[in-house]
């Protein structure tokens, strides 16, 4: 009978037959690298034009009806892709309902938000410009804000040529993820799938292969080790009200279908060392704890000390090298566009 990968990986730190090329096998068919360019996305073709301009809009604030919150405001490309809060502030300084998401490697998700609601980036970056609680704007609004900006038509018409009329909340969506799919974060652990032995400690090897011998990889696996599929947060036991909050259905609230209720999509898990707190509801700080509560709760295992150690090792090796961003100069506001407000519908 063939050996567990843990223990075959052991076995081999003693001096008997290593078996690094079984380990990669294994992980091969469980995961794939990042993809060296840029990924395609449906019926968005990408573009340096259209790049540049998702990038301005990505970190411009106007899009907010209160001109204080853009895209980076919840999604912070110097600190993880999100804003390491338990969930996010909004218009008026309401406080969002769920942990925000990276948007590092999120064109890689089958979906977005927490309850996969949004198809792709496109319908996810029209959602929080429209939220009550987020930017609080409206697409007429938005789309009276970009024209009001001589550089901002000249840009979009740049980005969507040959449209009659190229400034419309539809191309701004697609612009931002144009932009989004710029946000790859190459990590050692791609290097050593590609073939770098050298680019996992022991331990991260060990915690792979932990990973992928309990379990854990029979949701959080694929090049963004997650982003995909929809589980129920506590499959085996479900965790206290203070890290699963009663209110908070999941995506029952989408699907509408009592089986949905408590179910959640994987997370992904490239730069989770980056990304704390954890879970939708942001009530977790450490990710060691983290870690030990997916293991009770999804999978019934109760780790011990030391495979959790090389579980958050191996979760290290997913941490990247973030993208060099230049903060985009925007264009500056014209006597046609409109004032800001902080009033709250």
């Amino acid at each position: 009978m063939r050996r567990s990968l843990a223990i075959a990986l052991a076995t081999s730190v003693i001096g008997l037959p290593a078996f690094a090329d079984d380990l990669r096998d294994s992980a091969l068919a469980t995961f794939k690298p990042l993809p060296s360019t840029v990924p395609a996305v449906a019926e968005n073709p990408i573009t340096p034009e259209k790049i540049e301009l998702g990038k301005a809009l990505f970190f411009d604030p106007r899009l907010s009806a209160s001109g204080v919150f853009s895209c980076a405001s919840c999604h912070n490309l110097a600190t993880g892709g999100d804003d390491n809060m338990e969930t996010s502030i909004g218009h008026g300084w309401q406080k969002g309902p769920r942990n925000a998401p990276t948007a590092l490697n999120a064109v890689l998700n089958e979906a977005q938000f927490w309850d996969g609601r949004a198809e792709d980036l496109k319908a996810q970056a029209k959602g929080p410009v429209q939220a009550g609680v987020e930017m609080a704007n409206t697409p007429e609004n938005v789309v009276v804000t970009l024209k009001s900006m001589p550089a901002y038509t000249e840009w979009f018409a740049a980005a969507f040529p040959g449209e009659a009329d190229p400034v419309t909340f539809d191309n701004m969506a697609r612009a931002i993820e144009a932009f989004e799919a710029t946000l790859i974060t190459p990590a050692p652990f791609d290097a050593w799938l590609n073939g770098d032995d050298a680019a996992l400690s022991d331990d991260a090897k060990a915690g792979l292969a932990l990973f992928i011998d309990k379990g854990c990889s029979a949701c959080h696996s694929g090049v963004n080790v997650g982003g995909h599929g929809y589980y129920p947060f506590g499959l085996v036991e479900k965790p206290g009200a203070e890290v699963l909050p009663a209110g908070d259905k999941g995506r029952f609230k989408v699907t509408e279908t009592a089986s949905d209720e408590y179910v959640f999509r994987a997370a992904p898990l490239r730069n989770i060392a980056l990304t704390a707190p954890y879970f939708h509801s942001g009530k977790v700080w450490d990710l060691p704890v983290a870690v030990e509560i997916m293991a009770e709760s999804q999978l019934g295992e109760a780790l011990k000390p030391e495979e959790t150690v090389q579980i958050v090792a191996f979760l290290d090796s997913l941490t990247g090298a973030l993208p060099e961003i230049t903060v985009p100069a925007l264009p500056p506001e014209t006597a046609t566009t409109p004032r800001p407000t902080q009033k709250i519908e």
